[in-house]
């Protein structure tokens, strides 16, 4: 086999604001007209061609030739692990070494790198989400009936970043034509997270979850989550920084259920996460791909852990890998693909609030731009 990795740039149509992480634009003197020329597909590549960012994530894409199919594969490496994308490449064209001796996809499957040195997590998921994607195309199944799946899973929630209340509200508005559930992004430390959820609640009966992303502290999760309980939000994501010691409190404390991203990495965390929440958010890119995903959901669901499947920025490519084994999982988060401005995959479509995938060999999507 043959491997190929590169970097990639997704531009984002809609970048997130969360409360934890450096904004991926900046609007300051022209706010408003930059966030009105953000909403048009043709000033925003207009200013990507003057060098002017717009909402930018770099990502690993991975190809694996053999016998004339090719696999692709992706993930984002994440910095708060002490992974880049210069350290994925770096892993990968070390991998491409011991890749070049096998006849196919199965060895890899099968742990033919396991003796590559530790970590790199996301360098790994975009293999493993490849190899997968070439095991299926000669197998001529998808990759869901490949790993003995159903095709569809939970309904995707849809997420809002974090603004001020009305424009939060016109967001969910708009959003909840096309979705049942909304996810709003919260922490924005104005004490305005309440009236955000106050505001969407006024404008749709959605079902609604919040992301904190890190953003409380126990005192003021303590105070805010009884009243989102009452406003009919169904999960609070991350409300506190990852191993805080509050968590366990806050998690007996909590009418409503904890889940953590942050907190969860890998199946070696679970134990952890089960004294401070009641769920687990799992990402491909995190954990090391398809199988390390479906290994965290079963032993998640042993320790009693509810089980989300979710996303970085990624293209269809990266979304489409969690989608095969969304089924197993309680909830979805992924919607990633939908805020890009400049998908290089096509493949998914939404049905009734869900991301599913064509139903054909391997991932079923196909690259529409290099």
């Amino acid at each position: 086999m043959e491997l190929r990795a590169r970097a990639v740039d997704l531009h984002v149509a809609s970048p997130l604001d969360v409360a934890n992480e450096p904004r991926a634009w900046r609007a300051a003197p022209l706010g408003g007209i930059l966030a009105r020329a953000r909403r048009s597909p043709r000033l925003r590549r207009a200013a990507r061609r003057l060098g002017v960012p717009a909402g930018r994530v770099t990502v690993v894409q991975v190809e694996l030739y053999a016998g004339g199919l090719v696999g692709f594969g992706e993930a984002k490496p994440l910095r708060r692990h002490g992974e880049t994308v210069e350290s994925a490449l770096r892993f990968l064209d070390v991998a491409a070494e011991r890749i070049a001796a096998l006849s196919g996809p199965d060895a890899l499957l099968a742990g033919a790198l396991d003796s590559l040195p530790a970590g790199e997590l996301a360098a790994r998921a975009a293999l493993d989400v490849a190899a997968h994607d070439l095991a299926g195309k000669r197998a001529g199944v998808p990759v869901w009936r490949l790993l003995g799946l159903a095709r569809s899973g939970p309904r995707t929630s849809f997420t809002l970043s974090l603004a001020d209340p009305d424009a939060t509200a016109r967001a969910a508005e708009r959003a909840a034509r096309r979705f049942a559930v909304l996810k709003l992004k919260l922490g924005g430390a104005d004490g305005l997270d309440l009236e955000r959820v106050r505001a969407v609640r006024r404008t749709t009966s959605a079902r609604l979850r919040v992301d904190a992303n890190e953003g409380w502290r126990l005192d003021e999760a303590l105070d805010v989550v009884p009243a989102l309980a009452e406003l009919g939000v169904e999960m609070v994501e991350q409300p506190l920084p990852a191993r805080d010691p509050g968590g366990p409190r806050l998690k007996d404390a909590s009418p409503v259920p904890v889940f953590v991203d942050e907190d969860c990495r890998t199946a070696d965390d679970l134990e952890e996460c089960a004294r401070r929440a009641h769920g687990v958010n799992v990402k491909l890119s995190k954990c090391g791909g398809l199988r390390a995903a479906l290994d965290c959901a079963e032993r998640a669901r042993a320790l009693g852990l509810g089980t989300m499947i979710g996303c970085m920025l990624e293209s269809s490519l990266g979304i489409a890998a969690a989608v095969h084994v969304a089924s197993r999982f309680d909830h979805a988060d992924l919607d990633a693909n939908l805020m890009l401005d400049d998908d290089p995959f096509a493949g998914l479509v939404v049905e009734d609030g869900r991301q599913v995938p064509a139903d054909a060999p391997g991932l079923g999507v196909r690259r529409v731009r290099a």
